[in-house]
């Protein structure tokens, strides 16, 4: 019985961790942040995006963005390029929750000024 309070009470602690609000002082990740972090967007694991390190290559460079894609058309390829081709390499972010409602804006914030 100990284990299962045990157990239940780590559970808890966890799911205290990622809803509370930043501690005080901690910085809200932007949306370049997020497109540069590995464990996030990890845009440029595929992408060239100026000011990246170590991009990959798979994928088309993210330039002139404005004149490629709408905002809203952009929003919707990063949350599942597979709409639009279902042979898609890119992970659809949003559809499999890999990233937050926020976080897609941000990226997608972002990634159209480029």
């Amino acid at each position: 019985m100990k284990k299962i309070i045990s157990s239940i009470s780590a559970v808890a602690t966890l799911a205290v961790l990622f809803v509370m609000p930043l501690e005080a002082g901690a910085k809200e990740m932007s949306g370049k942040d997020l497109a540069f972090n590995r464990k996030l967007g990890n845009c440029l694991a595929c992408h060239m995006i100026v000011g990246g390190g170590q991009p990959g290559n798979i994928a088309p460079p993210l330039v002139a963005m404005k004149a490629r894609f709408t905002r809203d058309a952009l929003r919707a390829q990063i949350w599942d390029a597979t709409a639009k081709n279902p042979n898609s390499m890119m992970p659809p972010f949003g559809k499999h929750k890999a990233l937050t409602e926020g976080q897609i804006d941000k990226i997608t914030d972002y990634i159209h000024t480029l």
